[in-house]
C-alpha cells in the first residue's frame, strides 16, 4: 500500500521569494501551536536547523501570536553530535534565535546529548533521546508540529538517500556514525517519528533543490528521496519558494 494510503495529500503553497518563505513557515508555526494549545492545553514543536529553520525562529520571536510559552515542548528533528558550545548545534542556533529570548519552561525544552555530556557515545546519546520522545508520545500521541528543512539531494533531519537510518522501520531515534554532510557524527529523530506528527511542514528554498522536491511530491521511494517519506498525521504541507518549486509541472 502506498504512503499516500494512509495520510492525507500533501498541499503544496509557493511563494515568491525566501523572505515570504520564512514568514510563511513563522506563521505556520504560531497557528499550529496556538491551535494545540487552544484544543489541549499544550503544544509540541519538533525544530530544524539551517538558514531558513532558524531564520523562522528569528520570525518567531518577533510575531509570536498568542502563544503560551510556558506550554510548549520542544524537540529536535536532528542534532550534530558536537560539544556543548560547538556553534554546529542546532540547539544553540535554536536558543540564540528564540528559546533563550521567550519564557519557555526549561524542563519542557529537550536537546539532544552533547558529545561532551552524560552520554559521549552517539548510540547512548540517541537511546536517551529515544526515551524522551517515547515518554511524550506515550502521554500526547504525536507532536503537534515537526518542521523541516531539506537538502538538494532529498534528505531530512539526517536520514539521507540509501542509508540505514532512512531505512529504520520501528526505532524512533538512531544514530548517524557516517553523514556525508560534515560533522559526520549525528542523531536523528526517523520517518516512522515523523510521521508521529500531526502536522509536517517541508520548508524549501533554492533551485538547486528543485528536481527533488517534484521527485518527492510525485512519490519517489523514500530509500532514494527521504523527504518523500514525510507524512504528517493530519497534514504535510511544502512552502516552496518559486525556484525550489522550478520541476513542478
Amino acid at each position: 500500500m502506498s504512503e499516500r494510503a494512509h495520510f492525507p495529500a500533501d498541499t503544496v503553497v509557493v511563494h515568491d521569494d525566501t523572505d515570504d518563505l520564512v514568514a510563511a513557515a513563522a506563521a505556520r508555526f504560531v497557528g499550529v501551536v496556538v491551535a494545540a494549545q487552544a484544543e489541549r492545553g499544550s503544544a509540541s514543536v519538533v525544530l530544524t536547523g539551517g538558514g531558513t529553520g532558524i531564520g523562522l525562529l528569528e520570525r518567531v520571536r518577533e510575531a509570536p501570536g498568542d502563544i503560551d510559552w510556558s506550554k510548549l515542548d520542544v524537540f529536535w528533528g536532528d542534532e550534530r553530535f558536537v560539544p556543548t558550545n560547538d556553534p554546529e548545534r542546532n540547539d544553540l542556533q535554536a536558543r540564540v534565535a528564540l528559546l533563550d529570548l521567550v519564557p519557555v519552561d526549561p524542563a519542557r525544552v529537550h536537546p539532544v546529548a552533547t558529545s561532551d555530556g552524560e552520554y559521549p557515545d552517539p548510540v547512548e546519546a540517541a537511546a536517551e533521546y529515544s526515551a524522551a520522545v517515547h515518554a511524550y508520545l506515550a502521554e500526547h500521541g504525536a507532536f503537534d508540529l515537526h518542521l523541516l528543512g531539506m537538502g538538494g539531494e532529498g534528505h531530512i533531519n539526517s536520514l539521507f538517500p540509501h542509508s540505514d537510518a532512512v531505512r529504520e522501520q520501528h526505532e524512533l531515534v538512531v544514530a548517524v556514525p557516517d553523514s556525508p554532510k560534515p560533522p559526520p557524527v549525528r542523531v536523528t529523530l526517523t520517518l516512522p517519528a515523523v510521521r508521529r506528527s500531526r502536522h509536517v511542514v517541508l520548508v524549501v528554498g533554492g533551485r538547486a533543490k528543485a528536481d527533488a522536491v517534484a521527485a518527492a511530491l510525485a512519490g519517489a521511494d523514500p530509500v532514494d528521496i527521504p523527504s518523500a517519506g514525510a507524512k504528517g498525521i493530519e497534514s504535510t504541507t511544502w512552502l516552496l519558494d518559486t525556484d525550489a518549486a522550478a520541476a513542478l509541472s
